[in-house]
């Protein structure tokens, strides 16, 4: 999804099985920043917001480490595909698909997200 960051009064929403989750206002995200938020089931995750408005939500447990600090990474591309860096070990996950770019055995979920 893509719309300015300027708009007001905007949740940010993740779909979770059969129902949308309101995780934060659309306010609090800053361009190839993260911001972590916690889940009804007690897990993370990490969502995200590029240049152009476009927003992104994987999980926010790194799996090469078990710490929760993929809403901390560095966000790039790589073949014209948005990625998040661990902070730790530096690997990189596709932020539409959550396949690690450096590892083809390791993904995290992806979320579908928008702003409501």
């Amino acid at each position: 999804m893509t719309l300015a960051l300027e708009t007001t009064d905007l949740k940010v929403q993740l779909r979770l099985t059969d129902d949308w989750f309101t995780v934060c206002d659309l306010s609090a995200l800053l361009p190839g920043r993260g911001v972590a938020a916690l889940l009804p089931d007690g897990r993370q995750v990490a969502v995200f917001a590029d240049r152009t408005g476009r927003l992104y939500a994987i999980d926010n447990r790194d799996p090469f480490t078990g710490a929760a600090v993929l809403s901390r990474g560095l966000t790039g591309t790589h073949r014209g595909r948005p990625f998040v860096a661990s902070p730790l070990l530096k690997q990189r996950f596709d932020l539409e698909s959550g396949r690690c770019l450096d590892d083809d055995t390791v993904r995290v979920t992806a979320y579908e997200v928008k702003a409501a």
